[in-house]
């Protein structure tokens, strides 16, 4: 199994919409190196679900619910994440079904986790920009089961 984190920016599509919908397609995402993390996922692994901007920080735990497809926005025309150089044989972007598992009683917030050493080394704290990133499974259990219990 690996670990992931995704973030989004709450009031875009919030742990509290995932928790509602139970599960989406997690599409749209347009970088490469994001991307390719995407297209590692496996059905099962665990997802860090982290808020970005305003109050920044892990709000919820999600799991991957599908391995990776392509992702349908690239192909609408009328979508913002359209991709005029995608085709059915040739897609360029893919993404996986994320399924809802928990709200964390205790989010915990960016500042947290940069003052915390058992953290040094997330992504997250090196590389804020990237939506999609791998973690650790000691610090995606030191998130879980320590600092939001």
């Amino acid at each position: 199994m690996n670990y992931w984190l995704l973030k989004s920016e709450a009031a875009t599509y919030s742990i509290d919409t995932l928790k509602k919908e139970k599960k989406t397609a997690w599409s749209g995402v347009r970088n490469y190196a994001a991307r390719n993390f995407l297209m590692n996922m496996k059905k099962g692994d665990l997802v860090l679900f982290y808020h970005s901007n305003a109050n920044a920080g892990v709000y919820g735990i999600a799991k991957v619910a599908s391995e990776p497809y392509p992702d349908p926005s690239q192909f609408d025309q009328k979508s913002h994440y359209f991709e005029p150089r995608a085709t059915g044989e040739k897609p360029v972007w893919y993404c996986p079904d994320i399924a809802f598992v928990e709200k964390l009683k205790n989010p915990v917030s960016r500042e947290e986790m940069k003052l915390d050493p058992k953290l040094a080394g997330m992504l997250v704290l090196s590389h804020p920009r990237l939506s999609v990133q791998p973690v650790s499974e000691k610090h995606f259990r030191y998130i879980r089961e320590t600092l939001a219990a």
